[in-house]
């Protein structure tokens, strides 16, 4: 097993040194600029992490499978700033901000592309089986978002349907991480098969926790503007759950998708959606599902024996945030 601090030693220097094509500068300054950045890199660490439960040293077509699942979800994060109209991404300009939404785009889709290159390097005993992984979660993912938009134009959101789209939007990334390192790394099946039904529990809890945060969070550490969800009338797992509970459900909905435009507008409908989720007790009901949906995690790698510290330590480190 390859120790937690090799494993982000390891994850620093692949990004360290990921390279892109230089020219046209326009369309590739984008990406050096989204990998400079940083980020968690929790889906390469989650990858390697898995890998090490069954191999004692990294092999070079781990870390590339690894840099392609951080790639991909860069992508995802060019496009869907622009979709949300977020400023904002760790803390510094998005890309479409920086440069402009057609820019934002073909450097997205080039990024794509690179990902894929670097996701046919999986080695032959697992060739097929990776690419087949890789690509029906890039569908799954987009699926995901798809439902994430239309949602915003729905009052009425089964807490089922956005668990559901959450899965697809987040969960399924996550795991297909893990599961492709312990694909890489010649696993069983049923050792893949638990893996990545710890990463999809896990995401679950990833995402719930991310909606927490960005009515709740501290906006040094969460890397970009609190309350954009509510700004943006953008359902979280806090809005449905509030809907759930609450006596009169056209009330919350009228604050909510309030329109707010200059900065004392959007100040104030933050200051009120919170106030009614502290009413409703929405803030501890997603802390709490956070941490069950992390025992549910552990529960589905029970068979991993002395696996379990580990994807514990891992867990604990993915959610700990919100707690």
């Amino acid at each position: 097993m390859i120790d937690a601090k090799l494993i982000s030693s390891e994850v620093e220097r692949l990004f360290g040194s990921i390279e892109f094509t230089g020219e046209p500068a326009g369309l590739y300054d984008p990406l050096r600029y989204m990998i400079s950045i940083g980020g968690k890199r929790l889906r390469p660490m989650l990858c390697l992490t898995s890998y090490s439960l069954f191999r004692d040293r990294f092999e070079p077509a781990v870390l590339d499978c690894a840099a392609a699942l951080e790639v991909f979800h860069t992508f995802t994060l060019i496009h869907d700033d622009i979709m949300d109209r977020s400023p904002l991404r760790r803390g510094v300009a998005t890309v479409w901000k920086k440069w402009n939404e057609d820019t934002a785009i073909l450097s997205g889709d080039v990024m794509l592309i690179d990902a894929y290159t670097r996701i046919a390097k999986a080695p032959e005993h697992c060739h097929k089986q990776a690419l087949e992984l890789f690509s029906r979660t890039a569908a799954q993912v987009c699926e995901g978002q798809q439902y994430d938009m239309e949602f915003e134009s729905m009052d009425d959101v089964p807490m089922s349907s956005y668990i559901d789209m959450i899965g697809l939007k987040t969960a399924v990334l996550i795991a297909c991480s893990a599961k492709m390192g312990a694909l890489v790394a010649g696993a069983s099946e049923q050792e893949c098969d638990a893996l990545y039904d710890y990463g999809y529990q896990l995401g679950l809890a990833f995402q719930i926790a991310d909606d927490y945060l960005d009515a709740y969070g501290d906006e040094k550490v969460f890397g970009k503007p609190i309350g954009g969800d509510i700004i943006n009338c953008k359902k979280s797992w806090l809005t449905v759950r509030a809907l759930e509970k609450c006596s009169s459900r056209s009330a919350f909905m009228d604050a909510f998708n309030r329109p707010a435009s200059t900065d004392g507008e959007r100040a104030a409908k933050i200051a009120c959606i919170k106030s009614m989720y502290d009413a409703l007790g929405v803030a501890a009901d997603a802390r709490a599902e956070i941490e069950r949906l992390s025992e549910e995690a552990l529960g589905a790698a029970s068979s991993l024996g002395p696996a379990i510290p580990v994807l514990k330590e891992f867990a604990g480190k993915l959610i700990g945030r919100a707690r």
